[in-house]
């Protein structure tokens, strides 16, 4: 089997439940921009120097899949669950109270690992606006985008941990 199939040449994609869509529909830019956040965190994980942080980033990953093939699929129950937002609000509890308070805006770059870190986070708030956007129109489920939005406040945390480099 080839890596081109030519199924999109006239600009349709199908989707994982197999429903062909335009490539620019907001559910295909929305799990694009979901991609892109996972490449993000590859590289956040690539180049972080605190194994906690690498660990984590990599745990969450795993679940991405999970996030994009709910936005790339109709009329099925999703995969990402309560129980998944759940996890990482636990994870993000314990994370935040290792940290020192925060007392001032953080600029990025202090950091490779946090630097790709906070570019994860921008790139899951584009994913997150978008499925609102995508919302309006076509009913998403509602544990996808609470998840999207702790992913990236999940990011903000990681970062400051990888900062902190203790």
């Amino acid at each position: 089997m080839s890596v081109y199939t030519k199924t999109g040449d006239k600009g349709l994609t199908s989707l994982y439940t197999g429903e062909r869509v335009e490539k620019n529909s907001l559910r295909v830019q929305t799990y694009g921009a979901i991609d892109e956040a996972d490449s993000a965190l590859g590289l956040a994980r690539a180049f972080a120097e605190v194994e906690e942080v690498r660990e984590k980033i990599f745990a969450v990953q795993k679940l991405l899949p999970k996030l994009m093939a709910d936005f790339a699929s109709l009329n099925r129950e999703p995969t990402i669950t309560f129980g998944d937002v759940k996890n990482l609000e636990t994870e993000m509890d314990a994370l935040e109270n290792s940290l020192p308070p925060l007392r001032e805006f953080l600029i990025p770059g202090n950091s490779k690992g946090g630097a790709f870190l906070d570019l994860a986070r921008t790139i899951t708030r584009r994913a997150e606006r978008l499925a609102c956007e995508l919302d309006k129109s076509e009913k998403i489920h509602e544990a996808d985008k609470i998840f999207l939005n702790r992913l990236s406040d999940y990011c903000f945390l990681l970062m400051r941990r990888e900062d902190l480099k203790i």
